[in-house]
């Protein structure tokens, strides 16, 4: 069974750093490429970054790039999102996920995408 833990959210001023981790168990981490998202109230569900299953390729949002950088350890089943620079409308709760697909066109969920439970983070201004 697939399992994804997020963590490290929590409440930081504008222009603050947040570390976010997704710790996952029940599968074979280091074959999958995984994404990080974000939902607000009263939004969609954005894509905000992701990363291949080796760690090469890397991918992001448009208004992440440059603020947000995702990395992964395989040997500790987990990815992280460093977030730097944050905004008051980076407010959200972030979620990771397994089982997406993701190009130059950023990462998207399909029918097989498992999910974290989300973790929230809130910045003031």
């Amino acid at each position: 069974q697939v399992q994804l833990v997020e963590s490290g959210g929590g409440l930081v001023q504008a222009g603050g750093s947040l570390r976010l981790s997704c710790a996952a168990s029940g599968l074979t981490f280091s074959t999958y490429t995984v994404g990080w998202f974000r939902l607000a109230p009263g939004k969609e569900r954005e894509f905000v970054a992701g990363i291949s299953w080796g760690g090469d390729n890397t991918y992001y949002a448009d208004s992440m790039k440059g603020r947000f950088t995702v990395s992964r350890d395989n040997a500790q089943n987990t990815v992280y999102l460093q977030m730097n620079s944050l905004k008051p409308e980076d407010t959200a709760v972030y979620y990771c996920a397994v089982g997406v697909h993701c190009s130059g066109y950023g990462c998207f969920s399909t029918s097989r995408s498992s999910w974290g439970q989300g973790t929230q983070v809130t910045v003031s201004s």
